[in-house]
């Protein structure tokens, strides 16, 4: 009769911390002023982080205890829709930052844009062709007792004004993954062309330390080399020994560099870091993102209440250095290959 009853016990009690683990982790299909989003709970670490598909596949929010640690301009998701700015994390793809010309080399071949099609921005084209794309498909929304995760794919491949500007038939699958208090995000880009296709992807996260204003932010660029640019803001294919100390404040310092070199550590990860009032903000690039730029500007002689540590297949125009021969490390991916890599999020303190 015990045997009977403590098995019954037994197994009520795994069912309920089975139950209660689960809750640990939410992931949900809702809304934000009639756009559709997704939110990820770490209800343990008390983070919460919201992504707009149909606008980029944007992540626009990761709260912790509360507090947003993406800069985000907008009132609102309907808002952000209707004017959408580069803020909180963009992506950037199919080339991320600045090209040289309004062109792209790939196989010893020169790709021309169309420029008519108004889908690739000025003489120095940056920042590819899907920072508010709508094309993204949500595939996989899911929570258990270890994360919190989002899946959602781009076919670039079904869209004649997206391939006219990058001729390689390709997808994208991007993971948002929600564990431990912090945030990854993943990319794989599959190559379903004939042609091996360059890699020149990244990220261009904005952060912020809430009710902390700018000037009084400590970073850290985890970098043994600075690219060195002409005045247009692109690299020479020349790099400086990095001048910086491992920790500088941000007072009275505007910043728009690339680096590369990055130091890592035993996960090899390369850690960014901001740090004020007790609280940290970081960001850990993975492997395949060698190089980052970072960004924080002044407007008016004001600081931008934000700084961006930006993930990087490579520096900024490496697709039209590795075609002259000045940039040797451009990564690509073969016919029929798939291209995978990791940022990460985290921030403490608040």
């Amino acid at each position: 009769m015990c045997d009977s009853v403590c098995m019954k016990l037994g197994i009520a009690v795994i069912a309920f911390a089975s139950a209660a683990w689960a809750q640990d982790y939410k992931a949900e299909r809702t809304s934000d002023h009639g756009i559709p989003v997704i939110r990820l709970m770490d209800t343990v670490n008390k983070v919460e982080v919201a992504i707009v598909p149909e606008v980029g596949n944007t992540a626009y929010e990761m709260k912790v205890n509360g507090k947003n640690i993406l800069y985000f301009p907008h009132p609102d998701v309907a808002d952000f829709k209707a004017r959408p700015t580069l803020s909180a994390i963009p992506f950037l793809a199919p080339w991320a930052n600045r090209l040289d010309q309004q062109a792209f080399f790939a196989n010893g071949k020169k790709f021309n844009f169309d420029m008519e099609l108004g889908n690739v921005r000025g003489q120095i084209p940056i920042h590819g062709l899907l920072t508010t794309s709508p094309y993204w498909d949500v595939t996989t929304v899911t929570a258990d007792a270890r994360s919190a995760r989002y899946t959602a794919r781009l076919q670039f491949w079904k869209h004649p004004e997206l391939m006219a500007q990058w001729p390689f038939a390709h997808e994208y699958e991007m993971t948002y993954q929600l564990q431990k208090g912090e945030l990854e995000v993943r990319v794989t880009v599959s190559n379903l062309s004939t042609q091996t296709m360059p890699i020149a992807v990244g990220f261009h996260p904005y952060f912020q330390i809430p009710g902390v204003p700018r000037d009084q932010y400590v970073a850290h660029i985890p970098a043994r080399s600075r690219v060195t640019y002409d005045p247009r803001l692109l690299p020479t294919g020349e790099y400086s020994p990095m001048d910086m100390m491992d920790e500088f404040p941000l007072r009275g310092l505007t910043l728009d560099h690339g680096f590369i070199d990055l130091v890592r550590g035993p996960d090899n990860r390369a850690r960014f870091y901001i740090k004020a009032g007790g609280a940290m903000v970081e960001a850990s690039f993975g492997p395949k993102y060698p190089a980052a730029v970072v960004w924080n500007p002044n407007q008016n002689g004001q600081p931008q209440p934000f700084i961006c540590f930006e993930p990087m297949t490579g520096i900024p125009n490496a697709v039209n250095l590795a075609g002259t021969g000045k940039y040797p490390m451009l990564q690509t991916v073969a016919p029929g290959g798939r291209w995978t890599e990791s940022f990460w999020i985290k921030a403490t303190g608040l």
